[in-house]
């Protein structure tokens, strides 16, 4: 029966193929039957050695736009300009348009728009499930006088039998796997097999591809399995009657193998095998892979070898009467944990780059600091929003340092007097403004208030100043009298290249901002 013609493709638009899947006036299943066409159509122009364009007609009888076209990379182009978007009437290709009448199949010779040039076409129909979507033209200079080698007309012949299935609806398939876009080209090396498997053409470079697997029986008659060929591939797409992708390493040598049955009014008559060697790629891959382990392993033991640095402070301050001393080497091993979080989420993302998202870093940093900070008695309540995105880990590092000095002098100073006994907020509020991280920590506590203010002298935050100095950040307060609260706000401008290590000093100068 001969397929239905129009349907919602009667009426698309004078558009391209991307613009028309935006615009969504298209059937979804016709539509997605041309995209797998157009993804997979490279391999028919290496096939038949030609261009080909994809005419779909528009709202007005008889005009029809070229919607795709593909170049071969096997012969030479007629069109140089690129002819998508260009709107034909059936004047100017009446085979075309006599093609999409008729249902059928047309050969002729077609002279090319502004140049004069005479070219071989062969319009053929697209279908599926019975409708008939448009007219794929396959367009080369006439070959006159000159004899075509085996593998050429091999080739014609493969394209030849896709073209019957592309008319029939039977190709692209339904099945169509998404390693289209990546298969082998037909130049990489190409077999055709019988309806028994067998093959009855192999080219140059395939049968090259199989020397360097160290395979050097003679292909021809045999099936790939009989000459040493995992053949699974092959077997698969014979019984699934689809396209099937796999890799096949032998002695060392990698072949990425693609196998495309050739259908036969609904059995499959035979089969196209493509094959392309991806050894070095495989190679490059196994390597970083390696180089990604052995980055997390390396997180990994910093990150034990911090742990097991905060543990020893902790013990050393279990050993010391001096509540001065205790709190100092707290502080210490605060840092030191805060630290080892970074690398604890480096060695858990395996990230080759260096990357990490630092909002699942803030969020252990507050919990890490409400566990060991926040009393019984004292209801401290802390909470993390917004995010910052990805952060290189030398950044990261420092950041981390930083904010956990301002929740420690959040939680220590913010709830005291009157608040002691009172519930207390800590919010942590993090963005990323056009490249730059911002992160703002504010409490709901006392505020900075005269002699309130915790020693003008303090440690930690003369490390916060060097670490944002070093980021090339700036560092802001705000705090009002009384119950206002203490809002401080970190800003870290982008493109941060280079972080230069850390010279700090306790020179005990006043810091930018008082606590801790």
């Amino acid at each position: 029966m001969a397929p239905a013609r129009g349907g919602p493709l009667a009426s698309w638009p004078v558009a391209g193929l991307p613009e028309l899947e935006r615009l969504g006036l298209v059937d979804e299943a016709q539509l997605n039957h041309l995209k797998r066409l157009v993804g997979s159509w490279g391999f028919l122009a290496d096939l038949c050695f030609a261009d080909l364009l994809l005419f779909v007609p528009v709202e007005d009888e008889g005009r029809f736009v070229v919607a795709a076209q593909v170049r071969p990379t096997t012969g030479q182009t007629l069109y140089p300009d690129d002819e998508v978007g260009r709107i034909v009437t059936a004047d100017e290709r009446p085979h075309m348009a006599r093609s999409w009448e008729l249902r059928q199949v047309i050969d002729a010779s077609h002279r090319i728009h502004d140049r004069g040039e005479v070219a071989d076409i062969r319009c053929i129909p697209v279908s599926r499930a019975g409708t008939l979507l448009a007219v794929m033209t396959r367009e080369s200079a006439p070959s006159v006088g000159r004899r075509s080698g085996e593998l050429e007309r091999v080739y014609v012949e493969i394209f030849d039998h896709l073209a019957r299935m592309i008319t029939a609806g039977e190709f692209p398939f339904d099945s169509e796997d998404d390693e289209s876009d990546k298969a082998p080209r037909v130049g990489d090396g190409l077999a055709r097999l019988d309806a028994t498997g067998r093959v009855d053409f192999a080219s140059p470079n395939f049968v090259s591809a199989l020397h360097r697997m160290g395979i050097h029986a003679n292909v021809l008659g045999a099936r790939l399995g009989e000459v040493g060929l995992d053949e699974s591939a092959v077997r698969a797409a014979f019984t699934i009657g689809g396209p099937i992708t796999e890799e096949v390493d032998r002695e060392g040598v990698v072949l990425l193998l693609r196998c495309v049955p050739l259908r036969d009014q609904g059995s499959v008559a035979g089969a196209v095998v493509t094959v392309r060697d991806v050894s070095d790629l495989r190679r490059r891959d196994r390597l970083l892979i390696s180089k990604d382990v052995t980055i997390r392993e390396i997180h990994h033991r910093v990150k034990n070898n911090l742990q097991t640095i905060s543990s020893l402070l902790r013990l050393q301050a279990r050993r010391l009467t001096s509540e001065e001393a205790r709190a100092a080497l707290a502080d210490a091993e605060a840092r030191v944990r805060s630290m080892a979080v970074v690398h604890e989420t480096l060695s858990a993302s395996g990230a080759a780059s260096q990357l990490v998202d630092f909002g699942d870093i803030v969020r252990l940093l507050v919990r890490q600091v409400n566990d060991g900070l926040v009393l019984p008695g004292r209801r401290v309540e802390m909470a993390v929003s917004g995010t910052a995105g990805n952060l290189r880990a030398e950044v990261a590092t420092r950041l981390a340092v930083i904010i956990t000095e301002l929740l420690q002098n959040a939680v220590r100073h913010a709830f005291r007097g009157e608040r002691a006994s009172e519930p207390g907020h800590v919010r942590v509020a993090l963005a990323n403004e056009a490249g730059a991280v911002v992160v703002s920590v504010s409490d709901d506590g006392v505020g900075l208030v005269g002699d309130a203010s915790p020693a003008s002298t303090s440690l930690g935050l003369t490390i916060v100043n060097t670490l944002v100095e070093e980021l090339g950040g700036k560092l802001t307060v705000a705090s009002g009298d009384g119950a206002s609260g203490t809002t401080i706000e970190l800003r870290v401008p982008p493109g941060v290249r280079r972080v230069s290590p850390s010279t700090l000093e306790d020179t005990g100068e006043t810091p930018a901002v008082a606590g801790s």
